[in-house]
C-alpha cells in the first residue's frame, strides 16, 4: 500500500477525496439528507486505476461514517454497491429498507 495517500472530507462540495502526494486520485460523491449519505459515483483518475484507489476512499469514508455513527449509507453506485458486497461484516452502516 501507498504510504502517503492523503483522505480528505470536503462537506462543501459533498464529497470524499483521496491524494497520492499532489496528485488528486480518487473521489467519492455523495448527497447527505441530515440521516442518510446516498454515495452516488466513486471515480479514479483514469492514470491511476486498477491500483485499488475507488477502494480505498470507499473504505475510508464508510470508517468515518461509523466512527461519527450519526448517519447511515445508500449505496447508489454500482461501485460502492459492489464494495459493500464484498465487505459484509461492514453492512451495519447500511440503511435498510422497510418491508412492504
Amino acid at each position: 500500500m501507498v504510504t502517503d495517500l492523503t483522505f480528505t472530507h470536503e462537506p462543501d462540495a459533498s464529497r470524499y477525496t483521496l491524494h497520492r502526494g499532489d496528485d488528486l486520485v480518487s473521489v467519492l460523491d455523495y448527497r447527505d439528507d441530515g440521516h442518510t449519505i446516498a454515495m452516488t459515483r466513486a471515480y479514479t483518475v483514469p492514470a491511476f486505476r486498477g491500483l485499488g484507489y475507488a477502494g480505498e476512499v470507499v473504505e475510508r469514508a464508510v470508517s468515518a461514517l461509523e466512527e461519527s455513527g450519526d448517519r447511515q449509507v445508500i449505496p447508489v453506485c454500482w461501485y460502492v454497491a459492489d464494495w459493500f458486497a464484498e465487505h459484509p461484516e461492514r453492512a451495519g452502516i447500511l440503511q435498510h429498507r422497510a418491508s412492504a
